[in-house]
C-alpha cells in the first residue's frame, strides 16, 4: 500500500479542526440563546400603550392628563397622601369664548395644588364631569353616554398648575342617558345664547363656571 504524504495528514488533520471549531460555535450561540433569552427581554421591556375608551361626541375619552405623564403615582412616590379639597382649585377650561355656526366646544380642566406638599388625586375619566347649563337648565352632561370610564390615579405637585391633554367634545346638543344612539337629540339654540360650563375631577368641584356663546 503507498504511502500518503503529509500534505495529505495535513489537509485531514485541518477538516477535523474545523469541524470541531463549527460545534463548539453552535453549541456556544445555543447556551447563550437559552441564558440571555433576546427575545423575553424585548417583550419584558415593551410597556403596552392603553387602549382608549370607544365613545361617541358626547362621552369623555379617558384623559391623559400632565400630572399622569409627567409626575409618578403614588405607588411610585410612596408616602404621598391624597389632595384635600382646600388645597386643590379646579377651574373648566374651552378653546374659545365665542363659537360661529357647527363650530364644537372643547372643554379641558386645570388643575391647580396650592398645598405645600405633593399630593394624589385620581384623575381618570371615572371621576371627570363636564356639564353644559343655560340658566338653571342642564343641557350637557358628559357622563350621560360615557363609555368605558377608568382610574388614573396621579400626583399633583405642591404649586404645580397642569391642564388635561384630550379635551371632551360638546355636540352642542342636549344629552340624556335614553338618547345615546339618537341621532336626533335636540340641538342647543344659537344666536349668541349664552351657556356655562361646570367640571368636577377626583371629587373635587371647580368653583367657577366658564361661559361660552354659541352662534
Amino acid at each position: 500500500m503507498p504511502r500518503r504524504s503529509a500534505a495529505v495528514y495535513r489537509r485531514r488533520r485541518l477538516a477535523l479542526l474545523l469541524a470541531l471549531v463549527l460545534v463548539i460555535a453552535v453549541i456556544g450561540v445555543s447556551i447563550w440563546l437559552v441564558v440571555a433569552k433576546p427575545w423575553a427581554n424585548a417583550a419584558e421591556s415593551e410597556t403596552p400603550k392603553p387602549t382608549a375608551p370607544a365613545s361617541d361626541t358626547s362621552s369623555p375619552v379617558a384623559t391623559d392628563t400632565a400630572t399622569a405623564s409627567t409626575q409618578p403615582t403614588s405607588e411610585e412616590t410612596p408616602g404621598i397622601v391624597a389632595c384635600e379639597a382646600k388645597d386643590v382649585v379646579v377651574e373648566a377650561l374651552t378653546d374659545a369664548d365665542t363659537y360661529e355656526a357647527g363650530v364644537l366646544p372643547q372643554l379641558s380642566i386645570r388643575l391647580t395644588n396650592n398645598g405645600s406638599t405633593d399630593c394624589t388625586i385620581d384623575v381618570g375619566s371615572s371621576t371627570q364631569v363636564f356639564t353644559v347649563s343655560s340658566g338653571d337648565d342642564v343641557w350637557w352632561r358628559s357622563t350621560d353616554c360615557q363609555q368605558n370610564p377608568s382610574s388614573m390615579i396621579a400626583t399633583l405637585a405642591a404649586g404645580a398648575t397642569v391642564e388635561s391633554k384630550t379635551p371632551v367634545t360638546w355636540d352642542r346638543t342636549r344629552s340624556s342617558v335614553e338618547t345615546c344612539s339618537s341621532e336626533n337629540r335636540p340641538h342647543a339654540p344659537g344666536g349668541g345664547a349664552s351657556y356655562h360650563v361646570d367640571v368636577q375631577i377626583g371629587g373635587f368641584a371647580g368653583t367657577v363656571s366658564k361661559q361660552i356663546l354659541l352662534y
